[in-house]
């Protein structure tokens, strides 16, 4: 059964095969010129049949079977012509290869039927007695024949089993991949219930006791504390985003969708944010310079959560009514968040860094930019992140006034 073009012709460069051709040419002439004389002298023909087998094998990977052909019809008028030596049989044997390595296996009879036809030939005819040097010569071309045959198909086969090793090998792998991002899946719905059981619950049992306090408050007619109004928005906030993660974790392809059930997080929600940590006591001071522009939406929610997550450490750890100042700068290649405050830190006793901050790394290596988070000289803690920009046109020059 013959193979496909692609399965059994393998990739070769072209001048390979030529400079075989050449090289066999030059063996096949060398061995003519060096064989014992013979009945027939060398002459244009002996050279012609000689170069033509030879060089056919320029193409033999091409067009194994008409190079085949040309070689045994070479050789055996060669030999029928007696011209010195066996030169014609060199280019037979790499052109019988060649045909039974591409899996054409029952062409291997149109040599032999050749060799068939040279016993008969020295022979002298079908009843006739053999020349003793002649069919030796000729029986030991019909071995090599056989030999070339042979290892055309062991090589066939070592190469089909080599390829299907490679498939096996293939597939074993695409399985790996298909495995994991199974088991990944799986992963990521058992977090997305066990987020689910737990914070959603917790989270939605203090909005709803912050709302009823409201509600009962205004009932009353009392004024109802900037405190209570803060922790009602941050409920409302962080249930809004649990459910956005949430789904993100369901359906992983539609990230970029995962708004939902609200706006994602990004610097548009930095002035609530920031009047939500005032609500709580913190003073806060906001500055945004620089042309304010659209952003990567990685870019976007990353600034956001570092400001969030400073804030929130300013809140438990720099002390009552810290003053603290936040500063986003649009610049020409990068967005620059920093985040300042007069609290109790010192360079000489700095806070322990946690899980907060080692986030905000993570989220600023992934988007390739810089954090720096460390106590100022003077007293107070800093967080300094630069964020790298693709070019987009701005949509707004100028600075805009603090708040």
């Amino acid at each position: 059964m013959h193979l496909r073009r692609s399965e059994r012709c393998p990739r070769r460069s072209p001048w390979r095969d030529g400079v075989l051709a050449v090289c066999v040419a030059a063996a096949a002439v060398t061995g003519a010129l060096l064989a014992p004389p013979a009945g027939t002298h060398l002459d244009q023909v002996a050279y012609l049949l000689m170069l033509t087998g030879a060089l056919a094998l320029a193409v033999r990977t091409r067009w194994p079977v008409p190079v085949l052909l040309i070689s045994t019809g070479c050789m055996l008028v060669y030999h029928l012509r007696d011209f010195p030596g066996n030169a014609g049989v060199i280019p037979l044997l790499v052109a019988l290869y060649t045909a039974v390595r591409f899996g054409h296996r029952r062409l291997a009879v149109v040599p032999a039927l050749a060799m068939v036809v040279a016993i008969v030939k020295d022979a002298g005819g079908l009843g006739g007695t053999p020349a003793d040097n002649g069919s030796r010569e000729t029986f030991l071309l019909l071995g090599w024949l056989v030999a070339a045959a042979v290892f055309g198909e062991v090589s066939r086969q070592r190469s089909a089993y080599i390829r299907q090793v490679e498939e096996r090998a293939a597939e074993a792998e695409r399985t790996r991949e298909e495995m994991a991002r199974r088991r990944a899946g799986e992963e990521r719905l058992r977090i997305a219930r066990e987020l689910h059981d737990s914070l959603t619950h917790s989270i939605s049992v203090i909005k709803v006791q912050a709302g009823v306090a409201v509600h009962l408050a205004r009932k009353r007619g009392e004024e109802v504390p900037p405190t209570l109004l803060a922790i009602q928005e941050a409920s409302g906030d962080a249930l809004r985003e649990l459910r956005a993660t949430l789904e993100v974790l369901r359906t992983p392809q539609a990230e970029e969708d995962a708004d939902g059930a609200g706006p994602a997080s990004g610097l548009d929600r930095l002035p609530q944010l920031v009047e939500r940590a005032r609500s709580t006591g913190l003073p806060v001071r906001l500055e945004i310079t620089g042309g304010r522009r659209p952003l990567p939406e990685e870019t976007d929610r990353a600034a956001y959560r570092i400001v969030q997550e400073a804030l929130t450490n300013i809140t438990r750890h720099a002390g009552p009514a810290a003053p603290a100042r936040v500063r986003v700068d649009y610049r020409p290649g990068e967005l620059a968040v920093e985040i300042e405050d007069d609290g109790r830190a010192t360079a000489d006793q700095p806070p322990v860094p946690g899980t907060g901050l080692l986030g905000m790394r993570e989220r600023v290596a992934a988007l390739g930019g810089t954090l720096d988070a460390r106590p100022r000289p003077e007293g107070g803690f800093a967080v300094r992140a630069r964020l790298p920009l693709a070019p987009v046109p701005a949509m707004t020059g100028g600075k805009r006034g603090a708040r």
